[in-house]
C-alpha cells in the first residue's frame, strides 16, 4: 500500500489519459453509486455525501456532493477549457469550413433536445425546469464507447465526435451560467475577475510555478462559488486562457502540457467521484417505471435518445444541403446517424444540470437523475448496435477489397479486366477440383475397405 514506483505511476497516468479507461472507470464510479444507494448501506451513502466540510467563514462549509460537484467538477471544465482553446487554435475548429458542421450538428443536438422535453412536458402538463438537462453531451463516456466499438472505425468519426462534443460543453457552460445564477454577489465576482486577469498576467509574462497558479486557482473559484456563478465557470475560464499554440522550438504549448499533467486527476480522480456521490438513486421496478410516467422524466429520456438523434443528424444534413459545407470523404450518413444517437450519452453534465434545475425538490432530482441513466444506456446500447453492424458491413467490404485468391499481390476487385487473372484463377481452380478429386478417389477407396469382400 506503499507510494507507487516512478514506472507504475508513469504506467497509470497514460492510462487514464485514455478515454477508455475514463470512461471505464466513470462506468464504475455509477454502477458502485446504484449499488451503494440500493442496499441496506443506503443510509451510510446518504450521510456520506451529505456530510459537511470546510471553512464556514468563507462560505465553503459545503456538502460531500457539493464539494464533488462544485469543486472536483471545475477540474473536469478546466480540462474542458483546454480542449475547446486547442481545437479553437490548432484543430478543427480553426477552419472555419471544417468547422461549420460539427458546430451546425453541436447547437441542433442541444435545441432538438430541449424542444422534446418542452413538448413532452407541454403535453403532459409537467415542469420545464428541467428543459436543459437532455441538452448535454457526455463526452468521456460516448468517446469510451467508441473506442471499445472497435478499431476499424475511421478517425473522421472520431474526430467529428470529439469537435461536437467540445462546443456541447462550451453552450452547456453557457446555459450553467446564464440559467442557472438565481442571484449574484457582485463583490467575490469582482474579485474573481481581478484573480482572472492576474492569472491571464503571469500566463502571458511566461510566469511558471504551481505554488502560485494552485492557490491563485482555489482563489478564483472560491469568489466564483460565493458570487452566485456555478464555480465550474471558473475551471472553464483559466483552461481558455492558457495558450494552446506552440511556438518556434517547443514541442509542447503549455496548454498541452498543462493537459497532459490535469488529466488524470479529472478522469481518474475528479469524474468518478461526482458520479459516486450523483449517481446514486434508488432503483426498483417502479421507480424506474415512473421514468416513463412522469412527464420530466420522460421528456429527458426522449430528449437524449430521440432529440439529440434527430438534432444531430438533421442539422448536419441541413448544413450540407443548404451551405458549402461538406461531410467527410471518410463518413457515410448512417455513420453520422449513428455518431449522433451516440451523443445521446448525457451522464456528468446533464447530472449536474439536473441537480441544478430542481435544486430542493430532492424526490424530483432523483427521477430526473433516475431518467438520466436510463436515456444514456439506451442511447449507448442503440449506437453501440448501430456501429457494429456498420463495423460488419466494412468489414466484408475491407475483406472483398483486399481478397487475392490468384496469389499475385494485387487485390482481385483491380484485375477484373484481365485476361491473365482470368486465366490464373481458371488454373487456381483447376488445382483445387483435382485436390477435391484426389480426396473423393481416397475417401471412395478407404470406405471400400473397410468394408471388405461382399
Amino acid at each position: 500500500m506503499g507510494p507507487l514506483s516512478l514506472p507504475e505511476r508513469n504506467f497509470v497516468a497514460e492510462a487514464l489519459r485514455t478515454e477508455t479507461v475514463g470512461g471505464i472507470l466513470l462506468l464504475l464510479a455509477a454502477v458502485a453509486a446504484l449499488i451503494w444507494a440500493n442496499t441496506p448501506l443506503r443510509d451510510a451513502y446518504e450521510s456520506v455525501r451529505s456530510f459537511h466540510i470546510g471553512p464556514h467563514a468563507l462560505g465553503l462549509d459545503l456538502s460531500i456532493q457539493h464539494w464533488a460537484a462544485d469543486g472536483l467538477l471545475a477540474v473536469f471544465f478546466f480540462v474542458a477549457g483546454i480542449e475547446l482553446k486547442r481545437e479553437l487554435v490548432a484543430g478543427e475548429l480553426r477552419d472555419p469550413k471544417a468547422a461549420i458542421l460539427p458546430v451546425v450538428a453541436a447547437l441542433c443536438g442541444m435545441i432538438a433536445p430541449a424542444l422534446v422535453y418542452v413538448l413532452v412536458n407541454v403535453t403532459g402538463d409537467g415542469s420545464l425546469s428541467g428543459w436543459a438537462v437532455p441538452t448535454a453531451t457526455d463526452i468521456a463516456f460516448a468517446l469510451a464507447v467508441l473506442a471499445v466499438i472497435g478499431t476499424s472505425l475511421p478517425s473522421a468519426l472520431r474526430a467529428f465526435l470529439l469537435t461536437l462534443a467540445v462546443v456541447d460543453d462550451l453552450f452547456a457552460i453557457l446555459i450553467i451560467a446564464v440559467f442557472f445564477t438565481s442571484e449574484i454577489n457582485f463583490l467575490p465576482l469582482a474579485g474573481a475577475a481581478v484573480g482572472l486577469g492576474l492569472f491571464w498576467l503571469l500566463l502571458r509574462k511566461g510566469v511558471r510555478g504551481w505554488y502560485l497558479y494552485v492557490p491563485l486557482g482555489i482563489t478564483i473559484w472560491a469568489l466564483m462559488y460565493n458570487s452566485g456563478v456555478h464555480a465550474t465557470i471558473a475551471g472553464v475560464a483559466m483552461g481558455l486562457m492558457l495558450r494552446c499554440s506552440r511556438r518556434e522550438g517547443e514541442a509542447q504549448s503549455p496548454g498541452e502540457y498543462i493537459e497532459h499533467l490535469v488529466r488524470p486527476l479529472s478522469a481518474g480522480l475528479a469524474v468518478p467521484l461526482f458520479a459516486l456521490f450523483s449517481a446514486g438513486v434508488a432503483v426498483s421496478g417502479g421507480a424506474l417505471g415512473k421514468v416513463f410516467e412522469q412527464p420530466e422524466t420522460l421528456g429527458v429520456v426522449l430528449g437524449l435518445v430521440v432529440g439529440k438523434t434527430i438534432g444531430i443528424f438533421g442539422g448536419t444534413w441541413l448544413a450540407a444541403r443548404f451551405t458549402r459545407a461538406e461531410l467527410s470523404d471518410d463518413l457515410a450518413w448512417p455513420d453520422l446517424f449513428a455518431v449522433a444517437s451516440l451523443a445521446g450519452i448525457g451522464f456528468t453534465v446533464s447530472l449536474l444540470i439536473g441537480e441544478l434545475a430542481f435544486e430542493g425538490d430532492g424526490p424530483m432530482t432523483d427521477s430526473v437523475k433516475a431518467a438520466v441513466l436510463c436515456g444514456s444506456l439506451i442511447a449507448a446500447v442503440l449506437s453501440g448496435v448501430l456501429l457494429k453492424i456498420r463495423n460488419a458491413k466494412y468489414r466484408r467490404l475491407t475483406e472483398e477489397e483486399e481478397r487475392d485468391e490468384d496469389h499475385s499481390g494485387i487485390p482481385d476487385i483491380y484485375e477484373i479486366g484481365d485476361p491473365a487473372y482470368h486465366l490464373r484463377m481458371a488454373a487456381y481452380y483447376e488445382r483445387k477440383a483435382a485436390e477435391h478429386r484426389e480426396l473423393a478417389d481416397s475417401a471412395a477407396a478407404s470406405g471400400a475397405e473397410d468394408r471388405g469382400p461382399a
